[in-house]
């Protein structure tokens, strides 16, 4: 027994011994781990920037060619920065080569990727294609240029290959070598040609904002006068606009204009005038460039297809939403489409197409396409985010969809359209869009090989200078045709539609709320059109109505414009100001406002003022008086009325009065259809049918009348008695016998005194003396 407790103690010590160190080693197990995870680094897309391989901000600036073939050299030039703390050194920047990416999505998620992934960025391109950096330190920067002969990257089959640019090197905390900053880009490679290219159409839109008011001078040329000078800018070397023209000109693109562009350069081509902030206006001074622009422009699109918008580009998807409701806003769009196939053809010497619209950002439900194809279009231009496939296809469809009632839908690629938005003033910003928009088209054709397909690109309404010429290198690394070919809008609106590509139009409901809140709102619209419907009344009565209608008529349009989406303020000061011109015009036309009028007698005339303040004649009106009291007093109704411009008319009215008092006579323009213009006017006439001065001025006068009746009579009458008490004096007759006559006096024979009646000369008066006796025949006897 004691050998038997001896063994059992000797086993039993070993046991203890390993279950000590077996529960020393189960306890250390987290221990250990924990302690290996101090030192373990973070996933590097969780590190914050400064660190990690976010620690040097690599830029590419460019990258040539875009799409090389296999006798290219790749030229890689750009900057890195060091963002971090400390100084790097042993460093050197190089190039990654990537796997091919096999889908439209796959390349989405390489361009948003950031930090260094060993598995997606490839291996570094080996030999002497890499460029040393011996030290670089914190945020200072540094230039590269790396050139690698495309044979060097090993290039296997066609495809979009990721390219990055990395710089790797050692930091203080880490003196070893690693990724410290990468940036990637997109090498499409096809060195050959493709069996079935995709066609594509690229949108080349010339819009602007408004820039014309509605005024114009008073002259007879009509000056126009422009809200401010910034168009010259866009039109000068080197402005937007200069830029579109000059880059669209060497580039199979489709012209999308707005008529109302091109009208107003042409208004700045002669003189102009431009508005100051305390509302007077300076003399305008560049017609030189507005002038070069439109010889440029009219070069660039010569023998070319374009697309022109109605007149000022109005929002269609507002007039849908908020406009349609409003009587008469709707007529504005076929206005606005007959005009703009005028403006183009006058200006440019080409007959637009004008059965194209083109609703903002391409957002469509069926509102805006009933509202889009009401003017004549049948072709709607919308995009791939609105019109979305739900049938499961693997590759992008043709861009032409049959929507019903023989309109299409021109469905652009939302992708590639929307490839050129945000700030592309930088290098970097331009290199990566236009290396991944070439990616993009070649994906799309490698998609389905085997079909031909026609896609369609309608990129921002208004590009900046720095977008558009991103747009242009873009377009022109497609120039070698390998797997795109050009093709005119017109053509892709005809072309099959897929049978499996969706055509079915969102319902209203589905219009992105984001673009919905940029509307104008219905307030505006009834604005619009009361403005329209004073103008309406107020051209039937001007002489030349036309210089009225046409700068009035076509500012209503831009305040319907889709460029004031954004700028709801710009937009009703704009439609304000134009209904303030026009009200400003119509009283310029108004009544002279009378004292009051005092009438005497039974009958009278009352004289108004109509004053012409403009500078044409107005015609086919006429002014109605029109009494309180008729019964106290009459007036002739109306009167025509025809004034010349500058000039004032008064017209009189025939009144009649019937008892005394006082009446107000109301004044008031109307037109010829008998509608009211302008505000009346109200003055008091006191009527007085015979008043007491009357009375004692006409007795005094009759009274005077019978005075001087009785006074003549008794004067004749003792004329009268005294010739007859003479010829009673005198004998009945005369001795006769010699002697007895009076001998004649000598000399001349008297004369008659001169009267203030009679000639000189005369000799006996007119009549003769007055007799008692019977006049004889003949003769003349005064009564």
């Amino acid at each position: 027994m004691a050998e038997a407790a001896q063994f059992q103690r000797t086993r039993s010590a070993p046991a203890r011994r390993w279950l000590r160190r077996t529960a020393a080693v189960l306890v250390g197990v987290p221990l250990l781990a924990g302690l290996l995870q101090i030192p373990a680094a973070p996933p590097a897309d969780a590190e914050p920037n400064g660190t990690g391989s976010r620690t040097v901000d690599v830029s590419i600036n460019s990258l040539t060619p875009t799409a090389p073939t296999d006798d290219d050299t790749v030229t890689v030039t750009g900057t890195v920065t060091n963002n971090g703390r400390s100084t790097i050194t042993d460093a050197h920047v190089g190039l990654r080569l990537g796997p091919t990416l096999n889908s439209r999505s796959a390349i989405d998620s390489a361009a948003k990727r950031t930090g260094f992934a060993y598995g997606a960025d490839g291996q570094e391109v080996g030999g002497k294609h890499t460029i040393d950096v011996d030290k670089l330190l914190a945020g200072s920067t540094r230039n590269f240029s790396l050139s690698v002969p495309v044979e060097d990257l090993d290039l296997g089959s066609d495809g979009i290959y990721q390219l990055g640019v990395a710089l790797s090197g050692q930091t203080q905390s880490r003196q070893y070598e690693q990724v410290l900053g990468i940036e990637r880009t997109f090498l499409p490679w096809q060195p050959s040609a493709a069996d079935r290219k995709t066609q594509v159409s690229f949108l080349w839109p010339l819009i602007s904002s408004a820039h014309l008011t509605a005024r114009t001078d008073s002259d007879q040329e009509q000056t126009r006068i422009f809200r401010d000078d910034s168009l010259a800018s866009e039109l000068a070397p080197g402005g937007r606009l200069q830029q579109m023209v000059a880059l669209g000109k060497d580039l199979p693109v489709t012209w999308v204009v707005d008529p109302d562009l091109l009208a107003t350069v042409e208004a700045m081509t002669k003189n102009y005038k431009v508005m100051k902030s305390d509302g007077t206006t300076t003399a305008g001074r560049n017609q030189t460039v507005a002038k070069q622009w439109l010889m440029d422009l009219q070069d660039a699109v010569d023998g070319r297809e374009i697309v022109s918008l109605p007149f000022a580009d109005p929002d269609l998807a507002s007039l849908a939403h908020r406009g349609k409701d409003v009587s008469g806003a709707l007529g504005h769009l076929k206005s606005a489409t007959d005009l703009a196939s005028r403006t183009v053809e006058t200006i440019l010497g080409t007959k637009p197409r004008t059965d194209f619209a083109w609703p903002v950002n391409g957002a469509i439900d069926s509102s805006v396409v009933d509202v889009a194809t009401s003017a004549g279009a049948h072709n709607v231009i919308t995009r791939s985010d609105s019109l979305r496939e739900t049938g499961g296809l693997p590759y992008s469809p043709t861009a032409a969809r049959p929507i019903g009632r023989g309109n299409t839908a021109v469905v652009a690629d939302a992708r590639l359209s929307t490839a050129f938005q945000g700030d592309l003033s930088r290098a970097e910003g331009s290199t990566l869009a236009v290396q991944e928009f070439l990616a993009q088209t070649l994906m799309v054709t490698m998609q389905a090989p085997e079909k031909r397909r026609s896609i369609v690109i309608a990129p921002q309404r208004i590009p900046t200078a720095s977008q558009a010429r991103t747009m242009a290198e873009a377009m022109a690394g497609l120039d070698g045709e390998r797997w795109t070919e050009a093709l005119d809008l017109g053509d892709a609106a005809k072309a099959k539609p897929d049978q499996a590509a969706t055509t079915r139009v969102p319902d209203t409901g589905s219009y992105p709320g984001s673009l919905r809140k940029q509307e104008l709102p219905t307030e505006g619209f009834v604005e619009v059109q009361r403005t329209q419907s004073s103008l309406e009344r107020f051209q039937v009565i001007l002489s030349q109505p036309d210089r009225v209608v046409t700068p009035v008529g076509n500012a209503i349009m831009r305040g319907m414009s889709t460029s004031w989406r954004g700028d709801a303020r710009g937009a009703a000061d704009y439609r304000s100001s134009v209904k303030g011109y026009l009200t400003d015009l119509s009283q310029s036309i108004q009544l002279v406002q009378k004292s009051p009028q005092t009438l005497s007698g039974r009958s009278a005339t009352i004289p108004v003022t109509v004053q012409n303040n403009l500078v044409q004649g107005i015609e086919g009106m006429k002014l109605v008086l029109t009494s309180g009291q008729p019964n106290r007093l009459e007036v002739d109704e109306q009167q025509a009325i025809k004034v010349e411009g500058g000039h004032s008319q008064s017209v009189k009215f025939d009144t009649t009065a019937n008892a005394n008092g006082t009446v107000w006579v109301t004044a008031q323009l109307y037109t010829d259809d008998g509608t009211p213009y302008g505000d009346s006017m109200t003055f008091r006439v006191k009527v007085t049918e015979i008043t007491s001065t009357v009375m004692l001025v006409i007795a005094g006068g009759v009274l005077l009348l019978v005075l001087a009746g009785i006074r003549m009579y008794t004067q004749r009458k003792r004329a009268t008695a005294r010739e007859a008490a003479d010829d009673a004096d005198s004998p009945d007759t005369a001795p006769e016998g010699p002697g007895t006559e009076d001998p004649a006096p000598e000399g001349p024979e008297p004369q008659e005194p001169e009267t203030g009646s009679g000639q000189q000369g005369d000799v006996t008066p007119d009549t003769g003396p007055e007799s008692g006796d019977a006049s004889g025949k003949g003769e003349k006897v005064d009564r």
